[in-house]
């Protein structure tokens, strides 16, 4: 019989997941370092087992055996054999739903790994298509970390299957994400993908995750999941436990229940035990309705922002209209010179960039989506992708990491078929121009007929209405002086008959005018009062940014005028912003803003003037130290810390190939080992850490993942190594970490260790008999970094 759609089923009940599978898995006799997913077709009856342990606890949904059935992980293995084997499976043991299950991919994505967007999204697109064919009634997305991937995961689930799709990140205890995303963005990111319920999973246990939950129940409009770790895993007599018990953590879930979550289950360390307990608590329970705050909201990867009561400045000198140099460096394919004038106005305090590449003889939608991936690459401030061409729209909105603003569409029947169903798919807040098939209205009121039309339609399209943005469209006051008025009288109508959000182009007013700026901010000022919500404008004009700072004052926003005090004291002392064409960059900035693109010519013209050597101790290294602090500090997360490490590599390979041709060598500050131990294969975390050391000038020596006990002791006796790092993502394998450096003191070599991971902890590393815990790849640098110069 076919069952329910788990939509309509929840629809008046709470939604009982299972509990961890590779923890249960290891209790049969799973060895570490074995891919859990072959066990479903070399012994379906174990995997079959464990979940009719789960079906006899209660549990609605079964989650197959599938986290990584995917390509990269399986090898030789058939892809779509092991998840239909592992969905049937799921099916045997008699579950009322049987969701496949979707983990990451196990590498990052570019621009900070080495797997791109869309092949991303074809190894999931391969594993989606394969659960779906094997008869899965639900996609659940998990333990996802960056949400780039969450979204190839997403759209490849989306748009090859008619599956539900449930998707959650993982969190960390500072409330992000590894790579920094927070539950604000990850919820306004993941419902505008179109998702049927989101959430947490992993990490930590459910009363750790409590403030994670409680901004996604403030936001989100669709069902909230929370499926926890059974606390943190510690070391007793020995042996690696999870902190929290079946009690306990049924009385924190169900905390979580009576504040809106609706899908609840478990995750590493927990067992049937925890979800037959769990079913006991909300038997009987009804889901508790929540009122979300509906905002209009744009994110990055990392950032969000709220229009709602805070006026937002959009730059707009991304665009190659009536700007000859970027025209040129358009039609030369330098984005070096777009990335400059990205940072420039991010530095200068524009809260989203308008990005436009319209010029003819361009192929519009490759370099909109390059220029987008490559804009990215340098700030995490909101990208507004503009064009006419809904082909360049969805090149572009394909391929952002976030939720962008999309620029625009207008009241023409044509226009709104094209671009509200781009929209729709791949969440987006949307410009609409209140203009038709007659042009631009004469009168205010003609212009609010035709938001009030947008509107309606996009809400036949499904895009909620707070997605939108109505330009009220600004005339040039040298040739039509009366239309100002009518466009700010469009404004307060649209604020005050519609309550939409609106937005302007600010500078159109001035066309054919003297001194421009001076118009503008006239005209901004009053657009403000009229209640205008975005402008899009230059942020490095400084006149503009008075009249923002001061409106922000005025409008009660700038709480205290504290940003306004600062701003102001500051300027006393700095130079006035500078647009990328205005002054060069040094050094020390191009690191700091991650410019891969700068980074080989500044070295080269560094090395007519100064030697490798004081390059890499007076500028790479001061400058990537400064960056670690602010990643330490929580000023910058991951996607920026690897970007500076690769601008690093960049100027490096000058300096290796200038000291190959002058014949001059650097002396290497000293040789590290690194290793991902025997039984575990996630090694991201060891290979950013081997960038920062050869950042910092250390040769080294990285032997992989999975590394035999013995290969590591060989190689630190070969060849002499006196500190080594060892990584493990898996508490399974922490006893591989054990063990290996017990082999390398029973072999007399006089090695220090350090050792890192997702489950390592102060404890842990006693635990192993490590000398040093190194929190993250910046604690990496600072051990070595004391170690060898303790030696020197």
């Amino acid at each position: 019989m076919t069952p329910p759609d788990v939509r309509a089923w929840m629809r008046d009940r709470i939604l009982l997941f299972d509990g961890a599978m590779g923890t249960m898995l290891q209790q049969r006799g799973l060895t570490p370092g074995a891919l859990p997913e072959l066990l479903n077709i070399e012994a379906p009856e174990v995997v079959t087992g464990v979940h009719e342990a789960y079906v006899e606890a209660g549990a609605d949904v079964i989650t197959a055996n599938t986290f990584q059935a995917h390509e990269l992980k399986l090898g030789a293995a058939s892809v779509e054999a092991v998840v239909a084997a592992g969905v049937g499976c799921a099916r045997a043991a008699g579950a009322r739903f049987v969701a496949l299950d979707v983990g990451p991919l196990g590498q990052l994505l570019a621009p900070m790994g080495p797997v791109g967007f869309e092949r991303a999204y074809e190894v999931f697109r391969r594993q989606v298509r394969a659960g779906a064919a094997a008869g899965a009634d639900l996609i659940l997305i998990e333990t996802m970390s960056d949400p780039y991937e969450a979204k190839a995961a997403v759209l490849a689930a989306r748009e090859n299957t008619d599956l539900p799709v449930f998707c959650s990140m993982t969190f960390q205890e500072d409330g992000r994400t590894f790579v920094g995303c927070d539950p604000l963005t990850a919820t306004v990111l993941l419902q505008g993908l179109g998702v049927d319920a989101l959430g947490v999973n992993c990490s930590l246990g459910p009363a750790l995750l409590a403030p994670v939950v409680e901004t996604m129940l403030t936001y989100a409009r669709e069902p909230v999941l929370v499926q926890a770790n059974a606390g943190l895993p510690v070391i007793r007599d020995g042996q690696t436990v999870y902190e929290t018990g079946p009690e306990a953590y049924a009385d924190e879930v169900v905390k979580l229940v009576r504040r809106g979550v609706r899908i609840v289950g478990g995750c590493c360390g927990t067992t049937p035990a925890y979800i037959r307990l769990l079913r006991a608590r909300i038997e009987g329970l009804a889901p508790v309705a929540v009122t979300p705050r509906r905002v209009t909201a744009c994110t990055s990867g990392t950032r969000t922002v709220i229009l709602n009561g805070a006026t937002t400045a959009i730059g707009e000198r991304l665009n190659p209209t009536g700007k000859k140099k970027m025209q040129a460096a358009l039609r030369a394919g330098d984005v070096g010179y777009l990335l400059g004038e990205a940072v420039a106005q991010a530095q200068a305090g524009a809260d989203v960039l308008d990005v436009n590449v319209s010029l003819p003889e361009l192929d519009e939608p490759a370099v909109l989506a390059k220029v987008v991936r490559e804009v990215q690459g340098v700030t995490d401030v909101p990208l507004q992708i503009d064009s006419a061409d809904p082909a360049a729209l969805e090149a572009g909105l394909r391929v952002y990491n976030g939720k962008p603003i999309v620029n625009s569409v207008n009241g023409k029947r044509t226009a709104m078929e094209a671009v509200f169903p781009l929209v729709k798919k791949y969440g987006a807040l949307l410009v609409c121009l209140t203009l038709d098939e007659e042009g631009i209205p004469p009168t205010a009121a003609a212009r609010v007929d035709i938001a009030r039309r947008l509107r309606d339609e996009a809400r036949r399209y499904g895009v909620p209405e707070e997605d939108l943005l109505i330009d009220c469209l600004v005339l040039t006051v040298s040739a039509q002086q009366a239309q100002v008025q009518e466009t700010l009288a469009a404004v307060r109508g649209v604020k005050a008959e519609l309550g939409l959000h609106t937005v302007l182009g600010v500078s159109n007013v001035s066309f054919g005018l003297p001194e421009r700026e001076a118009v503008n901010a006239g005209f901004l000022a009053a657009a403000l009062g009229a209640g205008l919500d975005a402008a899009i404008l230059n942020p490095l004009s400084a006149r503009y940014r008075e009249v923002l700072d001061v409106f922000r004052v005025l409008n009660n926003e700038d709480k205290g005028a504290a940003h306004y005090i600062e701003t102001r004291a500051a300027r006393t002392k700095d130079a006035p912003a500078a647009s990328a064409e205005a002054r060069v960059l040094s050094l020390a900035e191009i690191i700091a803003q991650g410019r891969r693109d700068l980074a080989a010519g500044a070295v080269r013209a560094r090395l007519e003037a100064v030697s490798p050597l004081d390059i890499i101790d007076r500028e790479f290294i001061p400058a990537l130290d400064e960056v670690g602090r602010r990643f330490e500090s929580g000023e910058i997360f991951l996607p920026q810390l690897m970007q500076s490490a690769q601008a690093v590599q960049e100027g490096f390979a000058v300096i290796k190939d200038h000291m190959t041709r002058t014949g001059c060598g650097r002396e290497s500050r000293g040789k590290i080992l690194l290793a991902t131990v025997q039984g575990d294969i996630h090694d991201i975390g060891k290979n950013i850490v081997r960038m920062l050391l050869e950042n910092y000038g250390y040769d080294v020596v990285d032997l992989g993942k999975d590394v035999p006990i013995r290969t590591v002791v060989d190689t630190i006796r070969a060849q002499g190594i006196r500190l080594a790092g060892l990584s493990a993502l898996m508490t399974t394998t922490v006893k591989s970490m054990k063990d290996t450096i017990a082999a390398v003191r029973a072999a007399g070599l006089p090695c220090t260790f350090m050792v890192g991971g997702a489950v390592l902890s102060p404890d842990y590393a006693d635990f192993v008999g490590a000398d040093h815990y190194a929190k993250d790849a910046m604690e990496s640098v600072a051990i070595a970094n004391e170690y060898f110069s303790a030696k020197s």
